[in-house]
């Protein structure tokens, strides 16, 4: 297959990308390995924060109808396909159902996301712990409930959100463990939970899960300014699922296989492909959402629109708005980012500094 501009990742960073691009006018191919368009909005039952340009009070799963209806409106090709590598010769190889494809590309716009970190301790291979998003995906897609009594290990929005999910869903939530001294997540968030009841035990971290063939337990420890464990504090959680909510990392692997240089930036969710503006050092690859450093699905629909305007400019398909919309949407991404919870992605950006040309 040939096609002038491929997005891999049909999240709301890719979706935006291929809406932006092919209003510029560029032949959009999108592709993701799910056959719903609209990654990790499938999931989100909560109603958005910011203006109404960033879909305000609207639920992400709504978020995730709304673009792909839009997308299709436009003629948007999409492909349900799994991603499996990305060549300097322009070539992505994917797996198609049970067919070995390969695309060749004039550019190619990375919005692949992010996967789920975990922990290491005693017995975390039992089955019942989950990360948030399988416990988002089970509940929120397939109406099937994780267990009865959960243990939420990390107090970011995901994990405080996905906890309020779990109690609407008639689960018990025993308590949320955070390592930190301090909540991670929005204090809206937090305040809900608190309110039904739920204890968040900060600078206290999950030691071990108890059971031989499944989750029948689990014991918390506390930890000290050094985070090193405290002797004698341990406490038994009566548990049958173990959640673990201790944030995401970058999935910039297709951008770094074809030659991209990456830097590792902890503010920023760990390696990510170097960009200046959303290109990489490789020309003809671009990057957004998750893929370029984590942050909240209303900036990755902000990044990816950025993102679909450079790319098609790229490809000689420049939007006749397109100094007019960087302009605005680069402004909405600044107002995003302000304040305490914006901070660390700004010092993650500061960092990235961008190739040499």
């Amino acid at each position: 297959m040939r096609r002038s501009l491929v997005v891999v990742g049909a999240g709301p960073a890719g979706l935006s990308a291929a809406l932006a691009a092919a209003e510029a006018g560029a032949e959009v191919l999108l592709i993701d390995r799910n056959e719903r368009p609209g990654g990790q909005l499938v999931k989100q039952t909560h109603r958005f924060f910011g203006s109404e340009k960033e879909y305000a009070m609207t639920r992400g799963y709504r978020i995730a109808e709304m673009l792909a209806d839009e997308a299709r409106n436009m003629g948007i090709e999409f492909m349900t396909a799994t991603a499996l590598g990305l060549y300097p010769d322009r070539v992505l190889t994917a797996l198609h159902g049970d067919e070995y494809i390969k695309i060749k590309g004039d550019a190619f716009i990375i919005a692949t996301g992010a996967s789920e970190k975990f922990l290491a301790f005693e017995n975390n291979d039992l089955p019942g712990i989950y990360g948030a998003g399988a416990v988002q995906t089970l509940m929120n897609v397939y109406g099937v409930m994780p267990g009865k009594r959960v243990l939420m290990v990390g107090s970011g929005n995901i994990g405080l959100i996905v906890s309020y999910q779990l109690l609407q869903a008639g689960v018990e939530v025993v308590a949320v463990l955070e390592a930190a001294p301090k909540i991670g997540g929005y204090q809206v968030h937090a305040a809900k939970i608190l309110r039904l009841g739920v204890p968040i035990k900060t600078s206290r971290t999950i030691k071990k899960a108890l059971g031989k063939e499944r989750v029948e337990g689990a014991v918390s420890i506390g930890l000290d300014s050094a985070w090193n464990e405290i002797p004698g504090t341990e406490e038994n959680h009566d548990v049958d699922v173990i959640c673990i909510a201790v944030g995401l990392k970058p999935s910039g692997e297709l951008a770094e296989m074809a030659g991209a240089e990456m830097r590792y930036i902890p503010e920023l969710g760990g390696k990510v492909p170097v960009r200046k503006g959303f290109a990489t050092s490789v020309p003809w690859i671009f990057v957004c959402g998750d893929a370029s450093g984590i942050e909240e699905a209303s900036s990755a629909i902000l990044e990816g629109k950025l993102a679909g305007l450079e790319a098609s400019a790229f490809l000689g398909k420049s939007h006749p708005r397109r100094a007019e919309l960087e302009i605005e949407l680069n402004k909405e991404l600044e107002t995003l980012r302000r304040g305490p919870f914006g901070e660390k992605y700004r010092r993650g950006l500061m960092k990235m500094g961008g190739y040499d040309v």
